[in-house]
């Protein structure tokens, strides 16, 4: 059988971006996603590039994640990449979170880290696999402008939790990286601007990158595909920063 790619969060930006490209690699793709339309948009528009399967649930809600995490054995059997990319973005300034602002973003680690356990198993039992988080340039770097104390937070405990399972898994011929972005004109944008013009908005940012333009989900995606496959066979704990030289220093 195809070895397979778990990608929690895969149907839009850079989850969609990586599942497009590892379906190029001959890769069975299985995509998890909460909107019901976004999982058959993304399944109608790459299940001609291979195979792709498209699962749904909430990973907010424990029950429902709790329920995935119990199929993933005959979901998945085989898989060997995990790519944990779903999010949420939304800057709020440090005095005006609430609870349910932090609850969010620490909710997706919840659950990245309960599903990882899971596929950490499996990979254990296969011999081996590689599996990738996107991070954030936030968790290593404040900008006033986009005030995001509890998104750094969450961010910051994936970079953590990556180099800690890299530790941990190595005996087991499992490698744990993660990439760091920068701003990447994604949908994530849309929960504090017009969908529609997140693409406009977001040019403001090109100056703020030394290479002079925001990411694209691909940007993001080469990477995390690099990473996963056997070419970085000797690359395990690292957080990469893909971020158009913005911890290099800022315009």
């Amino acid at each position: 059988m195809k070895n397979q790619a778990l990608i929690i969060g895969g149907t839009t930006g850079m989850g969609k971006a990586t599942a497009e490209l590892l379906l190029k690699e001959g890769i069975e793709v299985i995509v998890t996603g909460r909107k019901e339309e976004n999982l058959k948009e993304v399944e109608k528009e790459l299940s001609a590039l291979g195979s792709i399967k498209t699962i749904g649930f909430d990973l907010l809600d424990i029950a429902q994640v709790n329920k995935f995490i119990t199929s993933l054995r005959s979901l998945a059997p085989n898989v060997k990449y995990l790519l944990n990319a779903a999010g949420f973005f939304n800057p709020k300034p440090y005095l005006e979170h609430t609870l349910q602002d932090y609850e969010i973003y620490h909710g997706f680690n919840k659950s990245f880290f309960l599903i990882t356990q899971e596929v950490a198993k499996i990979m254990k039992e296969n011999g081996g696999g590689s599996i990738v988080n996107i991070g954030s340039m936030w968790a290593k770097q404040a900008i006033k402008a986009t005030p995001s104390s509890a998104y750094s937070m969450a961010k910051a405990g994936l970079h953590s939790m990556t180099q800690h399972l890299a530790m941990e898994l190595a005996e087991y011929n499992i490698r744990v990286n993660a990439v760091s972005p920068a701003v990447v004109v994604t949908p994530i944008y849309g929960a504090f601007m017009d969908k529609d013009k997140i693409e406009e908005n977001l040019q403001g940012f090109n100056d703020f990158h030394p290479i002079g333009r925001v990411g694209r989900p691909v940007d993001i995606a080469c990477t995390v595909r690099f990473l996963m496959l056997d070419d970085t066979s000797w690359v395990t704990g690292a957080v990469w920063d893909v971020d158009g030289g913005v911890m290099a220093g800022r315009n």
